[in-house]
């Protein structure tokens, strides 16, 4: 028996599954204030 493709209760939504994906870049942000930088802007 396997829960992988079985729907999921996770704080307050449904997901479809159990199959996620990690975000695949880095943070944009400014070390010291936490904010985003000119750079996010172009990007």
């Amino acid at each position: 028996m396997s829960l992988v493709f079985d729907p999921f209760p996770l704080a307050g939504t449904t997901l479809a599954n159990r199959v996620v994906m990690a975000p695949m870049t880095r943070s944009r942000a400014d070390a010291e204030s936490r904010t985003p930088t000119e750079l996010t802007a172009v990007y």
